[in-house]
């Protein structure tokens, strides 16, 4: 086993996966922020208004709020969570669809997947929605944004 590896949570001592053991923690409000861009030609953005399956911002909105609470069914290791809010906004920039979802709990473990996950399917449902106008779509910069509350502290990406 690596130094490396030792220093992961989600092993053992033996290197095998396995899931956090929190009942140890304290339960405290935390809160994440997590963000994606879909980028998008002049012609989808054009069209985002009269597209035939709907406003393609407020179904991915929905769908990234749905997400959210689905996360624990989608990464095998993550912890199913009491939410107590999730907010997805969609923003059309002049190159496509700025997303940010923040999600947060009160509980003994973050909520970083959770909202990494509300901003990767509300990118991927702006992709559906889209799609027959243009195939060169492309989803990029899911990232954390920030994260507050538990053990590690606090956590604000640098703006680089």
């Amino acid at each position: 086993m690596s130094d490396k590896q030792s220093t992961l949570s989600h092993f053992d001592e033996r290197g095998r996966a396995r899931m956090v053991d929190v009942s140890g923690k304290a339960s405290t409000r935390r809160e994440a922020t997590a963000s994606a861009f879909v980028e998008l030609s002049d012609a989808v953005l054009g069209a985002l208004p009269a597209n035939p399956k709907g406003d393609p911002l407020e179904v991915a909105r929905f769908a990234g709020i749905q997400a959210a609470k689905q996360t624990s069914s989608l990464i095998p290791l993550c912890h199913p969570l009491s939410l107590s809010m999730v907010d997805v906004t969609a923003e059309v920039t002049t190159a496509g669809v700025q997303i940010f979802a923040t999600v947060a709990t009160t509980g003994p473990t973050g909520v970083e997947m959770e909202a990494l996950t509300a901003a990767s399917i509300a990118a991927l449902t702006i992709y559906d929605m889209t799609k027959a106008l243009d195939k060169s779509i492309r989803i990029r910069s899911i990232q954390l944004e920030s994260k507050s509350g538990g053990e590690s502290g606090d956590y604000k990406r640098s703006q680089t």
